[in-house]
């Protein structure tokens, strides 16, 4: 067997990192226009990237067939889990109108501004989630090690125990014997989640629910209205047409129910509708949103008003972001304050009844 090829498969398959593709781009732009035929370009980029890896392996393919006589966008088909559908979509766009230089480096800016918005998002999500983690693990030692200790000593000394004791008591018993367990529990949730929104319909009533939840249904809406705005805007300014372009926002958008309201407005479009009408019907985006774009189509910029809407949603996302985050923290203190009170009031109670036998 050969295992070359084989390897070689696996990592077609693999999906590289956005940066990547971002570097790439970027790249291939700049080597079109300083005057490089695009298989050469395609070569020149082969040989700098890492060995092994899924763009490597699909940029020499792609070489291959555009060398064969394959258009670009064509040959990027062949691998969906390396080039996205919008990606694929724009270069196809930018054949077309003669204009593969530009598309691509609108295409690397569009990267790299939806890369930038999901680090941000991620890195100001990450200190509660490590002071969440921290505080876990602070309370299963507690269980583990430390009501043990007290236990016995309650045991020893007999008597009836207070409520608050015997159900820390308990929890601290199960915590013991199934710790094992604990490490999977997050694991097990997300595999019935993903088990769960499989199927559409469920996954259209979770993810409206999503949005109508109390603070963080708001920066789930935002973040959905400018990956939309950008997505559709970056779309339309290549030249994709509209009916085209919404397909492959739903596609991207994220959330079932806001990718619903986008091929309501698809519908509409089909009838000879507008596109603000039935965004505005939807319910689905902001009515802000709604009005820039009907300004948009008027003045008969609609792609550059998508952009310029997702920039401030952007900025929006940030400031909603680091709220969140400010309140997150008291929250977790209050949180870990009300846990860690509710165990030494369980524990010391037994110790002040007896106390008072003593005396």
């Amino acid at each position: 067997m050969d295992f070359s090829k084989f390897s070689a498969i696996i990592n077609l398959k693999k999906k590289p990192s956005t940066k990547s593709l971002v570097l790439f781009t970027r790249q291939l732009a700049t080597l079109i226009a300083a005057g490089l035929p695009l298989v050469k370009a395609l070569r020149t980029l082969q040989d700098q990237l890492e060995a092994g890896g899924a763009l490597k392996g699909a940029i020499k393919s792609i070489a291959d067939e555009v060398e064969s006589g394959s258009n670009f966008s064509e040959a990027l088909t062949r691998f969906p889990g390396v080039f996205p559908n919008f990606y694929i979509n724009m270069i196809k766009a930018g054949e077309l109108g003669g204009m593969l230089e530009d598309i691509l480096k609108r295409l690397s800016e569009f990267l790299d501004k939806t890369q930038k918005l999901k680090d941000r998002v991620k890195s100001a999500l990450m200190y509660p989630m490590f002071v969440m983690i921290v505080a876990v693990l602070i309370l299963i030692m507690l269980m583990v090690f430390v009501i043990p200790t007290f236990t016995s000593m309650f045991s020893e000394v007999g008597g009836s125990l207070p409520v608050p004791t015997k159900i820390l008591i308990v929890i601290s018993e199960i915590t013991r014997r199934l710790w094992f367990l604990i490490p999977l529990l997050p694991v097990a949730l997300i595999a019935i989640y993903k088990a769960i929104i499989k199927n559409p319909n469920r996954r259209f009533v979770i993810d409206k629910i999503k949005l109508r939840t109390p603070i963080v249904g708001n920066l789930i809406q935002q973040i959905a209205v400018a990956r939309f705005s950008r997505t559709l805007g970056t779309l339309l300014s290549s030249g994709v047409p509209i009916l085209a372009a919404l397909q492959t926002v739903r596609d991207t958008i994220g959330n079932e129910f806001i990718a619903r309201a986008v091929m309501q407005v698809r519908d509409s479009i089909k009838e000879g509708e507008s596109v603000s009408g039935p965004m505005e019907a939807s319910k689905a985006f902001p009515p802000l949103v709604t009005k820039m774009v009907s300004i948009g189509e008027e003045t008969g910029d609609l792609a550059k008003m998508l952009i310029q809407i997702a920039d401030n949603y952007e900025d929006e996302v940030d400031v909603a972001v680091s709220g969140l985050t400010s309140l997150l923290e008291p929250l977790l203190i209050v949180f870990m304050g009300i846990i860690v009170g509710f165990i030494v009031v369980s524990m010391f109670m037994p110790l002040f009844s007896l106390a008072k036998l003593i005396e």
